[in-house]
């Protein structure tokens, strides 16, 4: 059965800085900020949430349906779902917009400093969703503010159960707003960071958000995952990776894994187990669609 992938399509500009960026920030001095980082290496990539899991969930055999917008340079986008097999079914092109781009600086220790121009994502709340998909499940990942709002709304109305990954678009909603997202949810995946913003913001302990859905994941990077289900927690250790050459998409791989195992009805453990593995393999790769598995999924 499908899933739908809401979230953006983008084009990914990445840059490496070859040192580290506290060498080059002085904290005492950020009232006037002003450095500049030289970037040898530079490459354009697909990406954006939506793209980047529904390659992921492809790679392992699953049905991904992107619901996102691109603009009117989105056509190379649209040819590359449509080669790998991807439904373009729900994804419009905007006219007299860009396709969403990220701008992503990545330092020799992995940390990140994105700029991100939503452009045709703006307009994502156009595309609705309805009982009539034959959809299985869905996941909600950073989009537009509103794209987020009207699709939580569409995929209860539809009985469809889906995951709410608000991602770098958490700061966009107020603790209310975040209430209802979780209330409407089935299940909720944050990084640990986002998941210290998603408890402060809307008052709830991890313990008492896994008591609202059938499970809370936060993901902790090289530390695994902690899964929380009725208030309880489990640690899923990390998969080693070959080596560690660029982070960029490594959540979006684990959340492709997510929906795959969901799709099979696995338990929230075995799902953080496949994440952990397709993780590892991204992580080694540059890039957020580059890589490919070396094991078979179905016999995980």
């Amino acid at each position: 059965m499908s899933a739908i992938i809401c979230g953006s399509l983008a084009f990914d500009t990445i840059m490496d800085f070859e040192g580290r960026f506290a060498d080059q920030i002085l904290p005492d001095q950020l009232h006037i900020l002003n450095v500049s980082f030289l970037v040898p290496a530079l490459r354009r990539d697909f990406g954006g949430c939506a793209g980047n899991i529904a390659y992921a969930l492809k790679l392992l055999g699953g049905e991904p349906v992107p619901m996102a917008t691109v603009g009117s340079d989105g056509d190379s986008y649209l040819q590359r779902l449509q080669a790998l097999g991807i439904a373009t079914t729900h994804v419009r092109q905007v006219p007299d917009a860009f396709t969403a781009q990220a701008m992503i600086m990545t330092d020799r220790d992995n940390n990140q400093i994105t700029a991100f121009h939503p452009g045709a994502m703006m307009q994502a709340h156009q595309t609705r969703i309805d009982a009539r998909s034959g959809a299985k499940l869905g996941i909600i990942s950073p989009d537009g503010r509103d794209a987020m709002l009207e699709h939580a709304e569409q995929f209860k109305a539809a009985d469809i159960p889906f995951v709410f990954d608000p991602g770098q678009g958490l700061p966009m909603f107020n603790g209310e707003e975040l209430a209802r997202f979780v209330d409407q949810a089935t299940w909720v995946t944050v990084n640990d960071y986002e998941g210290k913003m998603l408890c402060e913001r809307t008052g709830w302990t991890p313990a008492q958000l896994s008591q609202r859905v059938k499970g809370l994941m936060i993901t902790l990077g090289a530390e695994g995952c902690d899964i929380w289900v009725d208030g309880q927690s489990v640690r899923v250790p990390a998969v080693p990776a070959a080596s560690v050459v660029d982070p960029t998409g490594c959540g979006d791989a684990w959340r492709g894994a997510l929906l795959y195992g969901l799709d099979k009805g696995w338990s929230l453990e075995r799902c953080a187990a496949l994440g952990g593995r397709i993780g590892a393999l991204k992580i080694a790769q540059r890039g957020p669609q580059n890589y490919q598995l070396d094991f078979d999924p179905s016999a995980f």
